[in-house]
């Protein structure tokens, strides 16, 4: 039987790359994103935009006074999506359509 070798040294953890990013740089960071089903958004207050992308179409949204801190579709509905602002429950025909297509860029 032959002697146990030493181990090697431990490589130090290298911390989890960050998401790609599905939106436009211009935007900066979303205080809020998520996906369901085949639907994510992600909402930048700053801006006052919230972006949805569903099966691969990117539209963008003027928010107006609403800070968008969730989403929830409604099943009952044709799955219309609706999302919770602190002026309560709002949804995607509430809101102003600014644009659809949307690019990322950079």
């Amino acid at each position: 039987m032959e002697p146990m070798k030493p181990m090697a040294p431990i490589e130090p953890m290298k911390p989890m790359p960050e998401g790609e990013t599905w939106w436009p740089a211009d935007l900066g960071q979303p205080s809020t994103s998520g996906s369901q089903n085949a639907m994510r958004y992600a909402f930048f207050p700053e801006k006052h935009r919230l972006l949805v992308e569903k099966d691969g179409n990117l539209t963008a949204y003027d928010t107006g006074d609403h800070h968008i801190s969730g989403v929830s579709q409604q099943q009952s509905q044709g799955q219309d999506l609706a999302f919770t602002s602190q002026n309560g429950t709002v949804g995607l025909d509430e809101l102003k359509w600014v644009g659809s297509d949307v690019h990322k860029s950079g």
